[in-house]
């Protein structure tokens, strides 16, 4: 027994997503000694949060409590974790369990550090189901339980808050542009400056990419980009010759937009041969439809990337502290989820928003 309860916004059906979360008690996944709870301090709010909300994904099993972006101290710790202590600073980012081998038969994914590719067993932070049967509960809460192997130590010199959106949207596009190879010699295009892109531009500057060009519909965001690092920003909507003008220019291009009518053979066009085109961004509806045609003249690739490793995550932590890598975030407080989630919805981030658990959390009901 514990002297401290889970408690967090829950989403009860669909309209949860337009601000009608409510705040109630609920059970984590039963104990085994793999696991840590976490006291939350902080949790950064996803586009995931809202998709899931929504049921965009497919159905969510209500009641369901978002946010997977957590941040906390350990409170308790099962007797099998061995680099974790109480009171460490850690953090849970869109995977709170894989196989890991546990499924009678062996996985190379999770045998490699690649646990967010096991093709056995992949649990979410939040809207999933354990293999011990317990449901998953994400961080718009006071408390969430975890098996420890996907919480990451947080270094001294980032703080929580800082912490918190780099869990996913961090890794989201730091893993993509590390595994192709993003650094000197390259040119990486970033197509969407959200949550998710202003960190793509960042790391790409990190890893020491030569050039960084941010994709956008207009140039509203233009002067943000900039500061963040980029180099080139091109505005589709504005510029009617955007296609031709900068055809052939890039060597990779990170999208993190969720739209089914994003011109993709546009972006493709842009690609140098040899090009990779990663996809991030998850629509509702499905990925664009697309000719084949410069697939095969300029031998482009066409690829996805899923979140990031804890392994990921570790590494991502450490470049953030070697080249000073800070998201822009908001920072609100846990009783006004409601409220930030139609904010988000709207586009009023710039760029994350994090939640912020008080000493003790008291919901507005």
């Amino acid at each position: 027994m514990t002297d401290y309860k889970f408690e967090g916004w829950l989403g009860l059906d669909a309209s949860s997503a337009e601000g009608k979360m409510q705040w109630g008690e609920f059970e984590p996944k039963p104990w085994e000694e793999t696991d840590i709870d976490i006291k939350i301090s902080h949790c950064g709010i996803c586009g995931s949060d809202l998709h899931t909300l929504r049921s965009g994904w497919g159905p969510t099993l209500y009641p369901c409590c978002v946010g997977h972006e957590i941040v906390g101290k350990v409170v308790r710790i099962g007797s099998e974790v061995k680099h974790l202590a109480l009171g460490d600073r850690v953090g849970v980012g869109a995977q709170s369990d894989s196989c890991c081998g546990r499924m009678g038969k062996p996985c190379e994914a999770c045998d490699a550090g690649q646990e967010n590719y096991c093709p056995n067993k992949h649990v979410g932070t939040y809207n999933g189901v354990y293999l011990n049967g317990g449901k998953s509960y994400g961080g718009y809460a006071t408390y969430n339980r975890v098996p420890a192997r996907f919480a990451v130590k947080i270094p001294d010199g980032v703080s929580s808050a800082e912490a918190a959106p780099m869990l996913c949207g961090g890794v989201t596009t730091y893993a993509p542009l590390k595994h192709h190879g993003a650094g000197p010699g390259k040119t990486v295009g970033i197509v969407g400056l959200g949550g998710l892109g202003h960190f793509g531009v960042m790391w790409a500057k990190a890893l020491g990419a030569d050039k960084v060009v941010v994709i956008s519909r207009t140039n509203a965001k233009k002067e943000d980009a900039l500061k963040m690092g980029a180099d080139e920003f091109i505005a589709t909507a504005e510029d009617p010759k955007w296609g031709k003008t900068h055809a052939n220019t890039i060597d990779l291009i990170v999208c993190t937009v969720s739209q089914t009518d994003m011109p993709v053979q546009d972006y493709f066009n842009l690609l140098k041969f040899d090009g990779v085109f990663v996809q991030v961004g998850l629509p509702d509806d499905g990925f664009p439809t697309f000719q084949q045609k410069p697939l095969i003249f300029k031998r482009i690739k066409v690829t996805g990337s899923l979140i990031g490793s804890p392994d990921d995550i570790r590494e991502m932590f450490d470049l953030a502290l070697a080249k000073g890598v800070k998201p822009w975030i908001s920072t609100i407080p846990m009783k006004n989820a409601n409220q930030a989630i139609i904010d988000f919805e709207k586009g009023a981030p710039r760029y994350r928003f994090v939640l912020e658990n008080e000493p003790e959390t008291k919901a507005s009901l």
